[in-house]
């Protein structure tokens, strides 16, 4: 027990300190010598754990992917929400996640620019956005005259972009605003309000 104990203590410190050289570094520039002594072990226990650079980047990768894009898929596919409801819920959770991880949009907007057809076919398309609950509801309410007819696209786009934007372009509007990270992460609270009102005023029928 004690030696399963031991051993996921250390698969995480590994993978820990691998998702803290990948995002920094990117893969290609990224060592499993740096990770390694970032994660206070050799060389060779690391490659007993995980093989090769690759093999631990797939599945770092593919739990950033599940944090940044699979979130939505729940959230979309909830019966239970609204429209409005579920722009809150997208919007306050990748607020938290980001200000937890600033680094993590550029990282996967990094590897997506890098490997997008290994990162993209990850991403189950139809069960993200084309046979999702939130189709029907963005359908039913331009059919029943309660939103304007626009492509869902858009209304995810302008979620994601109006929530993810700002922590990419964090230094830009710090040095403008004159904020600390302090005041630039109450100016992201701010918007956890702000952007579903935004969202709604897009979508009223006009």
């Amino acid at each position: 027990m004690a030696k399963e104990t031991a051993s996921a203590s250390t698969e995480l410190k590994i993978k820990q300190a691998a998702r803290k050289i990948f995002m920094q570094k990117g893969y290609a520039a990224a060592r499993t010598r740096d990770i390694a002594e970032a994660a206070g072990i050799n060389l060779a226990l690391l490659n007993y754990y995980f093989r090769s650079k690759e093999k631990l980047f797939d599945i770092i990768m593919l739990e950033n992917l599940q944090q940044f894009i699979e979130g939505i898929k729940e959230i979309l596919n909830n019966r239970q929400t609204s429209l409005e409801q579920k722009t809150e819920t997208i919007v306050t959770n990748y607020i938290n996640l980001l200000t937890q991880q600033p680094d993590l949009p550029l990282f996967v907007l990094h590897e997506l620019r890098t490997h997008p057809k290994e990162i993209i076919s990850k991403i189950d398309r139809d069960k993200f956005i084309h046979r999702s609950y939130f189709m029907q509801q963005i359908k039913d309410a331009a059919k029943e005259r309660k939103a304007a007819s626009i492509n869902p696209l858009h209304f995810l786009m302008n979620i994601i972009s109006l929530t993810i934007f700002p922590f990419v372009a964090s230094p830009i509007i710090q040095n403008i605003g004159g904020l600390n990270q302090q005041d630039f992460n109450a100016l992201m609270e701010e918007r956890k309000k702000l952007i579903p009102k935004w969202i709604k005023a897009i979508m009223q029928k006009k």
